[in-house]
């Protein structure tokens, strides 16, 4: 984008910065504007601060091209390597990656010089939070910061599920041997219809979220593969349902096609006899509408939202916000973002990460805990918990791509059940492990539950203990690590029906940790 490159922090007012703490009220966020000398020259944490962060609000969403950071002004205090994160919300973040998929900047060497970055690929985003990994060792964190960029104009539609917006051609039916279809989108489901047409001699395509990977399905003019197992689709990218913005741009010139996600390319050829695509009546946008049959969809409709969606350079959602006569709206399409807050914590390390939260009691003396987890990793430990029966403990467990759980009664004596299947594919998993009488319960998902019987009533220890246990934790002790921890992320934990607050762990106030990244996921795309 051309003259993409203006400041954009220096004329921020105070209500636009925020941060995990401050060392004293002359290092407070506001003060952190590059080549600025006002309070004590800089922002700076407190020294107990775990997880330093410095957050910008921009005010909204901005087309960020390049950032820069400076030490505290006449100080010992600078940042030598930082990530960058960025979030629609301010509450679930995302880590930006370099195209060589390098996420950490390097910093600054002394106190007042100015190091550069321009991004690889731009940000759009409104919040951005800068998290120093690295500071002088002479000194301390000190950071003032310039991110630099331009206005994004941006059309929105949000689908929630049981909607769609229908593009109908002025005649019958559309041919095209060229097309180019763009469109960015956001995900609350793994699966989800995007964009489908078909025409009566054969023709269809299709673009579609499947288990969080984006599939193109495209045929030109053989109607012996429309209802046949021949069907091929080209599959691209992962985790697509992280409720962050994703990229796709398909281009179509006779049969050869290149698919665009983010920034991933696949180049294909379409199967058919034909060089053009005909679509008869109209493209559906969300959703796979049922003819004749109202609100009935042939497939699940997508969840989410999708912005500056154009079909041959015709900006859909502008016309559908118009209320013009070629769009018609089957459902609850709304023109802004709905913005679900689910939080995200990343577990970074297979032998040292943990969190511990406390186990609560419940007024019918068992206890239920619940939560999500998604993983790469056909191995780790999810829950661990001591039982009042010492020395008997549970614990919930991946092992070789199965759910499974433990019920340790000594050292030599255990018993276990086990479900699921290739729980480590990247998708999210809803686990909940609860007890009643004698009884101790494992759900995953949808399935049917597995049960271990006790010989005694079972009551939780004072810890729960996610993803590890603690290096100090003694052998003897409710929690070891019978396995590798668990690699990957967790979010909506809950014990005996109440919501945990992860930012009051973040903060010190509840529970303990460590080796944790609070506030986003993040696993990498394997597509």
């Amino acid at each position: 984008m051309d003259n993409c490159d203006g400041p954009l922090v220096s004329n921020l007012l105070q209500a636009s910065f925020e941060r995990s703490s401050q060392f004293s009220i002359s290092n407070a966020p506001q003060f952190a504007k590059l080549n600025r000398r006002d309070g004590a020259g800089g922002w700076s944490p407190q020294v107990t601060d775990r997880q330093p962060w410095l957050q910008l609000d921009l005010r909204d969403r901005m087309e960020v091209t390049a950032i820069a950071t400076q030490g505290r002004y006449g100080g010992s205090d600078w940042v030598s390597g930082y990530l960058l994160l960025f979030s629609d919300t301010g509450r679930a973040w995302k880590q930006y990656r370099q195209e060589d998929g390098v996420g950490r900047f390097v910093g600054n060497v002394n106190a007042d010089g100015v190091v550069h970055h321009k991004l690889s690929h731009s940000i759009r985003s409104r919040f951005l939070r800068f998290v120093p990994l690295d500071w002088n060792p002479s000194g301390w964190v000190g950071l003032r910061v310039e991110v630099y960029g331009c206005a994004y104009k941006s059309y929105v539609a949000d689908f929630d599920g049981r909607s769609s917006l229908l593009y109908r051609f002025n005649q019958k039916s559309m041919s095209t041997v060229k097309d180019v279809i763009s469109l960015h989108f956001k995900s609350h489901q793994a699966e989800g219809v995007l964009l489908h047409g078909e025409g009566q001699r054969g023709d269809y395509i299709t673009l579609e979220l499947h288990r969080g990977r984006l599939a193109l399905y495209l045929n030109l003019d053989d109607t012996r593969l429309r209802f046949s197992s021949g069907r091929v689709a080209v599959t691209l990218s992962s985790l697509l349902d992280d409720q962050h913005w994703h990229s796709v741009l398909i281009e179509r010139f006779n049969k050869q096609v290149n698919l665009t996600v983010d920034t991933h390319t696949q180049h294909f050829r379409t199967k058919g006899e034909g060089d053009s695509l005909e679509v008869d009546y109209e493209l559906s946008f969300g959703g796979i509408p049922l003819p004749g049959k109202p609100g009935t969809f042939l497939r699940k409709n997508f969840h989410g939202c999708i912005e500056n969606l154009y079909y041959n350079g015709i900006n859909i959602i502008d016309l559908a916000k118009r209320r013009k006569p070629q769009i018609y709206s089957v459902g609850n399409v709304t023109f802004s973002c709905s913005e679900p807050q689910l939080v995200s914590t990343t577990f970074l390390s297979s032998s040292s990460s943990f969190l511990s939260l406390p186990a609560t009691p419940s007024a019918s003396g068992g206890f239920t805990v619940r939560f999500q987890f998604r993983t790469w990793n056909p191995d780790g430990l999810l829950l661990s918990t001591r039982l009042a029966l010492e020395p008997q403990r549970l614990e919930l467990h991946i092992s070789n791509s199965r759910l499974r759980l433990t019920h340790h009664m000594s050292a030599q004596q255990k018993e276990e059940v086990s479900t699921g299947h290739k729980v480590n594919d990247g998708l999210w998993h809803s686990a909940s492990l609860s007890s009643r009488g004698l009884q101790v319960t494992m759900t995953l998902d949808n399935e049917p539950s597995s049960t271990i019987e006790l010989g005694d009533h079972m009551e939780a220890g004072d810890s729960l203990y996610f993803g590890g246990c603690p290096s100090s934790s003694p052998s003897d002790s409710c929690c070891e690590n019978s396995t590798l921890a668990f690699q990957g992320c967790m979010r909506l934990f809950s014990i005996n029906s109440q919501p945990m607050d992860l930012n009051l762990v973040h903060q010190g106030r509840l529970g303990d940790y460590k080796e944790l990244q609070f506030d986003t996921c993040g696993i990498h795309d394997r597509g």
